[in-house]
C-alpha cells in the first residue's frame, strides 16, 4: 500500500457551500471527453445509469502533492476514492451502472493513475474545463491551477438524479453511492 492510499488523520472536513445545489435535474452536457482507453466519450450518448465521481487529482508517488494540499478541505483522498470504486466495480456492474472518474488532469496523467491503481473503468479528462463549465461544478484554485472539488454525480438516462457534495471521507463515498443505487 502506498502513502497516497492512506488518508492521514485530522484532515480538514469540507463544508457544503451550496456550490452544487443547482445540479439536480440538469442534463448531461453534449460533449466528448478523452478517456484513458484513448478514445473520446460523448457522455450524452450514454444510456441508463451512470456514476461520475469528480476529484481534484491523483498524484503519482514520484511527484509531490502541491504545497498545503492536506490543509485544503476535501482535496486529499483521490487515490483512496478511486481504489474504493475499483474494489466495488463488480457490484456497480451488477446494478447496471457505468462508472467513470473525472479530473482536470491530462489524459496521460490519468492513464498513469489508471494503470498504477489497476482501475477496471476509465478516467475522463476535463483538462479544458468543458464539462466543469457546462455544469458549473465547483473548483479549487491552487497556485493558478484549477482542480475540481470532489463531487459524485449519478445520472439516469442523462439527467442528474443525485449528487454527493461535499464528499468526505472520500474512501467512503462508494458506500453512499451503493446505498443510493440499491434503494432504488
Amino acid at each position: 500500500m502506498t502513502s497516497l492510499e492512506i488518508l492521514p488523520p485530522n484532515l480538514p472536513v469540507p463544508v457544503d457551500d451550496g456550490a452544487c445545489d443547482h445540479l439536480l435535474g440538469l442534463k448531461i452536457p453534449d460533449l466528448a471527453l478523452k478517456a484513458t482507453h484513448g478514445e473520446f466519450v460523448n457522455l450524452s450518448s450514454l444510456k441508463g445509469r451512470l456514476v461520475i465521481y469528480c476529484y481534484p487529482m491523483t498524484g503519482p508517488e514520484h511527484i509531490p502533492l502541491p504545497d498545503g494540499w492536506d490543509a485544503i478541505p476535501g482535496a486529499r483522498g483521490c487515490t483512496p476514492q478511486a481504489c474504493s470504486f475499483r474494489d466495488h466495480y463488480q457490484e456497480l456492474k451488477q446494478l447496471d451502472t457505468q462508472v467513470y472518474g473525472m479530473s482536470t488532469q491530462s489524459p496521460a496523467d490519468q492513464l498513469e493513475s489508471k494503470e498504477r491503481l489497476h482501475l477496471p473503468f476509465d478516467l475522463l479528462s476535463d483538462e479544458n474545463l468543458a464539462f466543469t463549465r457546462a455544469l458549473n461544478l465547483p473548483l479549487h484554485l491552487i497556485a493558478e491551477l484549477k482542480y475540481l472539488k470532489r463531487v459524485t454525480l449519478i445520472f439516469e438516462d442523462g439527467i442528474i438524479v443525485k449528487y454527493f457534495y461535499p464528499v468526505f471521507p472520500p474512501d467512503k463515498n462508494i458506500d453512499q453511492v451503493l446505498h443510493y443505487l440499491k434503494k432504488g
